[in-house]
């Protein structure tokens, strides 16, 4: 039995939003002056969401929109589940990594560090606009 992908984009906007350390808040300021940290909120309740917002938030994110489109946790709970598993017959067993999820972990620490200075930087021009 197939088993059809379920993928809820809004769901997937926040779970980046929120390894990125994002608020809401934050990302509506970066969508612009129309957004509120409740519209985000409603966002991302989606499931599906419109092509040129999903697109605009994936580059804020700076992750790929396929990435949001295509991310299933289920899918990836399974593959992870099915990686690292259980060697009773007493062999060390490593899993075979197509990437070094160390340089992955440092990646996304810097990506984060990075936006965390523009964001700072953002957020002082703004305030030194309002003075």
């Amino acid at each position: 039995m197939e088993r059809t992908q379920h993928i809820h984009e809004g769901r997937n906007i926040k779970r980046f939003r929120e390894m990125l350390g994002m608020k809401q808040e934050a990302l509506a300021f970066e969508l612009g002056e129309d957004w509120t940290q409740k519209k985000v909120s409603q966002l991302e309740a989606k499931e599906k969401i419109e092509t040129d917002i999903l697109e605009q938030v994936a580059k804020i994110l700076k992750v790929p929109a396929e990435a949001i489109q295509n991310f299933d946790v289920d899918q990836a709970v399974n593959i992870i589940s099915n990686t690292f598993n259980d060697q009773s017959n007493g062999y060390n067993y490593y899993p075979n990594f197509h990437f070094n999820p160390v340089d992955k972990m440092i990646e996304l620490y810097e990506r984060m560090l990075q936006q965390q200075k523009e964001m700072i930087d953002k957020l002082e021009k703004l305030l030194s606009s309002k003075n």
